[in-house]
């Protein structure tokens, strides 16, 4: 079954930024049912669990820990959009799991767009500490019940491809348990989990599948629920060509994630296959947004360079979208990254009100024929 050729976007949430209380709204409307508030963020806003499904399989998965990601509450509302055009599949997916989904785990972030919460912590190093209230939710809901598996799920920037030249449009990861990266069971379920996905996506999105580094992070939550015992897979949302709002990355991560159900269905917790993931490309940082070649600054002695320049994401106060600011990450011989987009800029003019673009600044330079 090609899941691709059922796939369809749920109409209500078209642009990539999501205001929480129009999330909100949708779900006491459409999905009364099965959603249940489980706790308030830190500026007293509803964090909710939506529960499905009378299977054996136990899985939990939550989106937005970081509130300027929001591909996976997407995907999970297209995935709900498109079963819902199929109901003989929804019916038997949901046979055969249960599934407990913590949408937007980070509303406050998720309102202004930024990674940390309102108290400015960043949910994903605060395991241990557990100085926000968004982390003890997620950890009390994990508690509630013994998962067959969990899925982390979050977006990468536009930074990594899979072999220098293809982006990175989705990537996964089996985290390590300990800093020795020991590949155990509950890795080995991950793993295989994985694996079966990778089979399906490659010929969708041929090399664009990446395997995401599996470096140990101490304080991280995805470390820290597998190595309690709880396999937990990170799912990646990045780039697509030419696809800065991420709606092709959104077919995608919701085809993945549809695929990862199905496959923990069909292993059971087992780890047939598992080696598969060990073929998926590791992560590569390669690219810039833009980089412009060959600049000839307007300097008193000769000085030709390139300048590279990567998108900012920020939210602006009453749109329901975000903007794409320009900003200089290095200036000089970048010859060693690439960018999405490259302008020749030989024998054409740079007009700047200082000499040398300043570096961490948003871009305030033109080029001129």
């Amino acid at each position: 079954m090609n899941f691709e050729k059922l796939y369809q976007q749920n109409p209500n949430f078209p642009n990539r930024y999501i205001f929480p209380e129009k999330l909100f709204f949708f779900l006491q409307t459409n999905l009364s049912d099965y959603i249940n508030e489980i706790g308030k963020s830190y500026l007293g806003k509803p964090v909710y669990q939506l529960t499905i499904g009378n299977g054996d399989i136990n899985i939990i998965a939550w989106s937005q820990m970081h509130g300027n990601e929001s591909n996976a509450t997407h995907a999970m509302l297209d995935l709900f959009t498109t079963l819902d055009k199929a109901p003989d599949l929804k019916a038997e997916l949901f046979s055969k799991i249960k599934l407990d989904f913590i949408f937007m785990l980070n509303p406050d972030g998720s309102e202004r767009w930024t990674r940390l919460n309102a108290s400015d912590i960043d949910l994903n190093r605060d395991f241990h500490n557990e100085a926000s209230k968004e982390i003890k939710l997620l950890k009390e809901a994990v508690a509630k019940k013994k998962y067959d598996y969990a899925l982390n799920l979050h977006e990468q920037r536009t930074i990594f491809t899979t072999d220098g030249i293809h982006p990175a449009t989705l990537s996964f990861l089996a985290p390590s348990e300990n800093v020795e990266r020991t590949i155990t069971e509950n890795r080995k379920k991950c793993m295989a989990v994985i694996a079966s996905v990778y089979g399906k996506l490659k010929e969708l999105i041929p090399n664009q599948i990446g395997r995401y580094s599996d470096e140990f992070y101490p304080a991280s939550t995805g470390d820290n629920f597998i190595k309690a015992g709880m396999p937990t897979i990170l799912f990646e949302g990045g780039h697509f060509i030419d696809d800065y709002t991420r709606a092709e990355t959104r077919k995608y991560y919701t085809i993945a994630l549809y695929y990862a159900l199905s496959a923990m269905t069909e292993l059971n917790s087992g780890t047939e296959g598992w080696e598969a993931y060990l073929e998926i490309p590791e992560n590569k940082e390669t690219h810039y947004d833009i980089i412009y070649r060959n600049v000839k600054l307007n300097t008193d002695h000769e000085c030709v360079l390139d300048i590279a320049v990567q998108y900012r994401e920020l939210k602006e106060e009453g749109r329901d979208e975000i903007s794409f600011i320009p900003f200089v990450m290095e200036v000089g011989d970048v010859k060693k990254r690439k960018g999405w987009k490259e302008i020749d800029c030989t024998n054409k003019k740079f007009i700047c009100p200082t000499k040398y673009p300043k570096l961490d600044a948003e871009v305030n330079f033109f080029i001129e024929d």
